[in-house]
């Protein structure tokens, strides 16, 4: 599928059918797979034979789906976890170990935020966050001998950054470690970080790419460029032998283009567990299919809100990148030229107070710890999906405390807007 665009790719990318054969993506709904042989089976436990002995590590449906989310994104292999936390997790700790440390941009979701200074820091990790809008200088300053891994997101959720990809892929390199970018907010049908220089790219599954709230869920895809094998010293775990897994050596057996996925899943999901179901990969898919007819009217609907708050008195400002007058303006026309989301942030005049009686008397917009779905919603982050940051650290994330953060969904625009202008007016 690699010649077709991206809207065929959507559709159709991942899985094919034979002769008389499914043609929506079966859903193998078994935990176990049965085989004619003990040598069959042992074949698989030593990664000489391709196939499938138990759902925790690989499951076919997975399989399908995480193929189609690798062509969209131009990688090489992918994999599906539990959630977009357990793949921002595993693309780190598939390469991190106690006494690693990670160069990361400080706008990323608070979700995130805490897994990397907190609890991966429990496992002897450490991070030294830096702003998005740093410095060549001041980013390369961060990076110490034992850094491993830089991170960022595409459009930060919720403070709407916009990443210099190539920038922090510059640096990465310079420095011989791979960029992971979560590209969650603008999916492939609006950035492919891949083609900017970004090693590993990460989804929450469960936003844009299912679309309607239904399945929870992450992937990870490689893009099968970082040379491991050139920076072995820093990268044992792909490039030495692994003898919880029979000996082997990933980065020579698999190469650029497999290693990583592999070690994920061999490794990580073997071990930690957090596999998606087969229902919610075939639930995903069905989301896949849409995603690119999808993302413009999201966009579309992000504008024209954006557009209309900035122009309200009661609006201190709006954050979305769409806007002329917004600072990630001319990087968005750069990274996102078709748009990046329906996501806007904004901040009201009258501070937490008055974000809660506008949110209370919205009408068609729902409060949910959700966003990038059908349906419209809106939280504040600070009491919500931040919640557990400081006030500093708040500031430092660009997420004040009478932030709202609004997901435009695929409802008419200006049925939208009426709903915003009446919660406005009863502040």
């Amino acid at each position: 599928m690699s010649d077709y665009r991206m809207n065929t790719k959507c559709v159709q990318a991942g899985y094919t059918p034979g002769n008389g054969e499914p043609r929506q993506i079966p859903i193998i709904q078994s935990t176990t797979f049965k085989y004619a042989t003990s040598e069959d089976m042992g074949k698989l436990f030593d990664l000489e034979a391709d196939g499938y002995f138990y759902s925790r590590l690989q499951n076919p449906t997975n399989d399908y789906v995480a193929a189609k989310i690798a062509e969209l994104e131009g990688g090489t292999a992918a994999m599906l976890t539990s959630s977009g936390q357990a793949a921002n997790f595993f693309a780190l700790f598939n390469i991190c170990e106690a006494g690693s440390h990670i160069v990361a941009s400080s706008s990323i979701y608070g979700g995130t935020f805490n897994l990397i200074s907190v609890t991966m820091a429990k496992m002897g990790i450490t991070v030294t966050f830096v702003s998005p809008d740093c410095s060549e200088e001041e980013l390369n300053a961060a990076f110490r001998d034992n850094t491993r891994a830089v991170f960022g997101e595409t459009i930060a959720n919720p403070a709407l950054t916009v990443l210099d990809i190539e920038k922090f892929a510059k640096a990465a390199h310079n420095h011989g470690v791979p960029l992971i970018v979560d590209n969650t907010f603008p999916t492939p049908v609006n950035c492919r970080p891949i083609e900017w220089g970004a090693d590993i790219v990460t989804h929450s599954t469960t936003k844009y790419m299912d679309g309607h709230g239904a399945a929870v869920g992450g992937a990870i895809v490689d893009s099968g460029k970082f040379d491991w094998m050139a920076h072995a010293d820093k990268f044992p775990g792909l490039c030495t032998p692994d003898e919880s897994y029979h000996g082997v050596t990933y980065a020579e057996k698999f190469g650029k283009e497999g290693a990583f996925i592999t070690k994920c899943t061999s490794q990580l999901m073997r071990d930690l567990g957090c596999v998606q179901s087969p229902q919610s990969a075939y639930i995903l898919n069905l989301g896949l299919e849409s995603l690119h007819v999808r993302m413009p009217r999201h966009v579309e609907n992000g504008q024209a809100v954006a557009e209309f708050l900035e122009k309200n008195d009661k609006v201190a400002y709006v954050n979305y990148p769409g806007l002329p007058g917004n600072k990630y303006y001319e990087i968005a026309k750069k990274y996102l030229p078709n748009g990046g989301c329906g996501v806007v942030s904004f901040e009201l005049k009258g501070g937490r107070s008055a974000a809660e009686s506008f949110m209370k008397n919205l009408k068609l917009a729902a409060i949910e710890t959700h966003v990038a779905d059908a349906r419209t919603c809106c939280l504040n982050p600070a009491t919500s999906t931040h919640r557990q940051m400081t006030e500093e650290q708040l500031i430092e994330a660009g997420v004040p405390a009478g932030l709202i953060r609004i997901s435009c969904g695929l409802e008419d625009k200006e049925d939208l807007i009426a709903d915003l202008a009446q919660a406005l007016e009863a502040i």
